[in-house]
């Protein structure tokens, strides 16, 4: 029904904004995603947004690509996820990290969403096979058991998926483990 909003940013409570759209505030929740690359107050904004109407609430929720509604879209469809956790799952990881982890079959990064049990990822796991897209993206270029052992290390330690994937960009080819974990924690350091 309502497919897309273009107004001034009124607001910016995470992880809701309001959009004044002509004189009408346009209440919008938007993963965390979306609200990093949202400008200043003030300013003009477009988001592509996805409207839900329940028995007690209707409720609009904004994105600024086309790939996040449809990761979004395809979420919801899957039972037991509900718009909430599938705003979680896309505030927690980018849909290239969404699609990767869905093409590894990796419910680890998954689980590291809050509201994320073991079932519920394996479930997204199993329904969302192929539905993604075939490319995923560069973010799904292969990985060395090395690069992933020591993004699970990054992870381990707090880092998020963004970080750690930005340190292993820093890391020459071929490092083992352990070095580069020390090198990926002191470029990760400045």
């Amino acid at each position: 029904m309502i497919g897309r909003l273009a107004g001034r940013l009124a607001e910016k409570t995470p992880p809701q904004i309001l959009i004044d759209c002509h004189g009408v505030g346009y209440e919008v929740d938007v993963p965390m995603s979306t609200f990093y690359q949202l400008p200043a107050l003030g300013e003009p904004v477009s988001l592509l947004t996805h409207f839900v109407v329940r028995e007690d609430a209707q409720i609009l929720y904004g994105f600024a690509s086309a790939g996040e509604r449809a990761a979004f879209r395809q979420l919801i469809r899957i039972s037991g996820v509900g718009p909430r956790t599938a705003l979680a799952v896309l505030s927690g990881m980018s849909v290239a990290e969404l699609a990767q982890a869905i093409a590894a079959q990796a419910p680890g990064r998954l689980i590291k969403v809050p509201g994320i049990g073991k079932k519920t990822a394996e479930r997204l796991l199993l329904e969302l096979k192929g539905k993604l897209g075939p490319d995923p993206g560069p973010a799904a270029t292969p990985t060395s058991p090395a690069q992933d052992d020591i993004t699970q290390a990054l992870l381990a330690l707090g880092y998020n998926e963004r970080e750690a994937a930005a340190a292993l960009k820093a890391l020459p080819v071929g490092i083992n483990v352990t070095d580069g974990i020390k090198a990926a924690l002191k470029a990760l350091s400045k």
